[in-house]
């Protein structure tokens, strides 16, 4: 399938299961946010912990509890059917991955949508700089990191990061033009060897795709939207529903432009 530029187009095709690939690439110039959706009486210590973390938690928007849509990110926008796969966590540990949420939504669920760095991927592709997991029609590989979070009530973990490899020029572009973007994490968190940040098996990332590297590229690390799901594992809600990593929430806001007051708009 081509790659598809109007954000409500996507949308619609995920909702008609016409669409069922990572989002990286696709309509590019808009934001795409990364899910978390939990009881509500959880909400409260989950917001405090995007609060605590803004690096890899930069909020978009949140719902009014049993609410499917979120107008400021996209009029005819559905949380439960517009991503193209979730996770969904019990208690008990079982995770399963669903392509709709109809089925299990509740009406004391409240819907996080987190900035995610496919959304700044768009900004290195026009100025040429080669994204190579897009290139190589892959997943963006996503590590567990030793960089611990800031805890808010039951919600702690470490760091997850996305990585992009450059040559090194190319990551001096990378980070100027991600730090504009802090709705998409910003600039990155580390560059460089991997094991400095933790990082003990490079070749196989803990989400998504093995690394694509070029000789001569250095990888670079962002802080990424996955790490709620760690906090999330050590909460223990009776349900949560992430997206599946990869797999975004893409909203109606454009991308540039969007690093002042969105997160206060919900």
């Amino acid at each position: 399938m081509s790659r598809i530029h109007d954000p409500a187009q996507l949308r619609r095709l995920i909702r008609d299961k016409s669409f069922d690939r990572p989002t990286t690439g696709q309509a590019g110039g808009y934001l795409q946010g990364n899910l978390v959706v939990l009881p509500k009486r959880f909400a409260d210590d989950f917001l405090g912990f995007c609060v605590n973390n803004p690096k890899p938690c930069p909020l978009l928007g949140v719902s009014r509890p049993g609410e499917r849509g979120i107008a400021t990110l996209g009029e005819d926008l559905d949380i439960a059917t517009d991503v193209p796969f979730y996770r969904v966590f019990s208690r008990e540990g079982r995770r399963d991955r669903v392509a709709d949420l109809s089925n299990v939504w509740r009406d004391d669920l409240v819907s996080f949508v987190i900035g995610c760095s496919f959304s700044f991927e768009e900004s290195l592709q026009r100025a040429r700089i080669p994204v190579r997991h897009i290139e190589a029609g892959r997943n963006v590989p996503m590590y567990v990191t030793n960089i611990p979070t800031r805890a808010s009530g039951p919600f702690h973990g470490p760091l997850v990061v996305s990585m992009r490899a450059f040559s090194p020029a190319d990551a001096i572009r990378a980070i100027v033009l991600s730090d504009r973007q802090p709705l998409a994490h910003g600039a990155p968190v580390h560059i460089g060897d991997p094991a400095q940040i933790g990082i003990k098996d490079f070749d196989n990332p803990e989400f998504g795709d093995p690394p694509v590297l070029e000789p001569g590229d250095i990888p670079v690390f962002w802080a990424c939207g996955v790490t709620p799901q760690m906090a999330i594992h050590n909460a223990g809600p009776d349900i949560a529903i992430t997206h599946e990593p990869g797999h975004m929430l893409v909203t109606d806001v454009p991308a540039e432009g969007a690093s002042i007051g969105l997160n206060a708009a919900h």
